[in-house]
């Protein structure tokens, strides 16, 4: 962490060696994607998430608007609800999609 600067990390516990190696983690809690879109929703904050696999799907259900983005063809094909986008310009636009329609609500 000290090449990184010491940066603030809401993360797992990091498991490091003898010599401050880290070599495994351990989770915080279950589905903490998902329960991190709680934690931002209880503090009335909107969340928009993207992700691209299976376990992003929780944590896209959750959130206010979920984006698929760079998901392999079978997460894709078996989450329709979610847009499904494969490079940054069209991820920008599904968040300021996402944004507008929040606005209208």
């Amino acid at each position: 962490m000290r090449q990184l600067g010491f940066p603030t990390l809401l993360c797992h516990r990091l498991i490091t060696d003898d010599t401050g190696r880290v070599t495994s983690y351990q989770l915080r809690q279950r589905d903490p994607k998902r329960q991190s879109v709680l934690a931002f929703k209880s503090l009335y904050y909107r969340v928009i998430a993207a992700g691209d696999s299976y376990n992003d799907t929780t944590m896209l259900g959750e959130a206010d608007a979920g984006i698929l983005f760079h998901a392999p063809d079978n997460v894709i094909r078996e989450f329709p609800q979610f847009p499904a986008v494969h490079s940054f310009e069209e991820l920008k636009q599904e968040f300021i999609k996402a944004s507008n329609r929040a606005l209208t609500l």
